[in-house]
């Protein structure tokens, strides 16, 4: 391949991550390529290490975007299902993520209309194979280059604990500080850093809800952060932490936080479900089975009877949740060296080459 019109959005977010490494490996292949932005927003700042070489790049293909396109040329567009029904060429394949259990039919018929979807995870692509979708591929993530060991020691002396991702019914983000509080809070040998706080709710929403979650109480070892801008602050984040609590998500197409934190040599807790399980393993991460399953209905991003975004979402036992948080006391601050081989296991080099693989085919 020596041509692609790229389409995707670029932001601080994970999808502006995703797209960021996506166009990284077409420029080192040095595939000419027709950028276009999704959104109003052009924004490069989370990625404070960026080469001036590959900005330059982007800006050009960026700029020059409409005198290269050629309807011959085919277009790779990282986006939702919901508005993933711009075509800019004919030849249109559309990288995704799933995190439910119940296409839609309008989900379906967005899947059939693409030349071919790619998901991130193995187990999206099975729900839509279930619903007679004969075009869905599974492409993993790779680990980002931007984020690597520091070397520095942090809270010595503190079995520090960390949670990344905005707050969501779907992540179980209340459940899992309310878990770790009930067993942790105000004892000071331990420690929670939690960075999620939600872009879409207002300041004093998101302080009602961390209010009510904690039924009102002080806990001195809880630390809620405000958003982390870069993405060397993120890497701080997870390099200061002992044990990653994100992997209790209910529902994820990846799940970058948890990944990207056992990928470094931490120890995650991960619910053995969704996309976890195509990177989580009982030797790489301290698995916790779910108990169930409930609506994902929430009111707020995931709403009863909408085209989009309809299903259940995996859950789990307080108790068991607990009793798996004091085993990995025993493995604060040692090195997980089945988790650093995640790094080599997936590269965004390898997740261009299938994409790449699968739009030639």
């Amino acid at each position: 391949m020596d041509k692609l019109i790229l389409r995707a959005p670029f932001n601080s977010l994970s999808f502006g991550n995703v797209s960021y490494n996506f166009a990284k490996e077409l420029y080192r292949k040095d595939i000419k390529t027709s950028i276009f932005p999704i959104g109003q927003n052009f924004d490069f700042s989370a990625f404070d290490k960026m080469d001036e070489d590959f900005k330059k790049w982007i800006e050009s293909s960026t700029n020059n975007r409409l005198t290269s396109i050629d309807k011959d040329i085919p277009t790779l567009t990282l986006w939702h299902l919901n508005g993933g029904e711009t075509r800019i060429s004919e030849n249109n394949t559309l990288y995704s993520f799933y995190e439910l259990d119940n296409p839609t039919l309008t989900e379906k018929n967005l899947v059939d209309f693409q030349n071919k979807t790619i998901f991130s995870s193995s187990d999206a692509k099975k729900h839509f194979e279930l619903v007679n979708c004969e075009n869905v591929h599974n492409v993993p993530l790779g680990f980002d280059e931007d984020f690597h060991n520091t070397g520095k020691k942090y809270l010595e002396g503190k079995v520090h604990f960390g949670l990344m991702g905005k707050w969501e019914k779907r992540k179980h983000t209340g459940d899992i500080i309310k878990a770790w509080a009930s067993k942790y809070g105000n004892n000071h040998k331990y420690q929670l850093t939690c960075c999620v706080l939600n872009p879409f709710f207002k300041p004093e929403q998101m302080n009602q809800i961390i209010s009510q979650t904690l039924e009102g109480k002080q806990y001195g070892n809880i630390n809620f952060l405000h958003r982390l801008k870069t993405n060397s602050e993120v890497n701080e984040f997870h390099n200061a932490i002992d044990i990653d609590l994100s992997g209790m998500s209910g529902a994820e197409g990846w799940n970058l936080p948890a990944f990207n934190a056992t990928a470094l040599g931490k120890w995650s807790l991960v619910m053995n479900c969704s996309a976890h399980k195509d990177w989580a393993n009982d030797k790489n991460s301290i698995l916790v089975e779910p108990s169930g399953k409930s609506s994902s209905e929430d009111g707020v991003f995931f709403k009863k009877g909408e085209p989009f975004n309809q299903g259940e979402i995996y859950t789990f036992n307080k108790d068991e949740l607990i009793s798996k948080m004091e085993a990995s006391e025993l493995k604060a601050g040692s090195i997980n060296e089945e988790g650093l081989k995640l790094k080599n296991l997936f590269s965004y080099e390898k997740t261009m080459n299938s994409i790449i693989k699968i739009i030639e085919s």
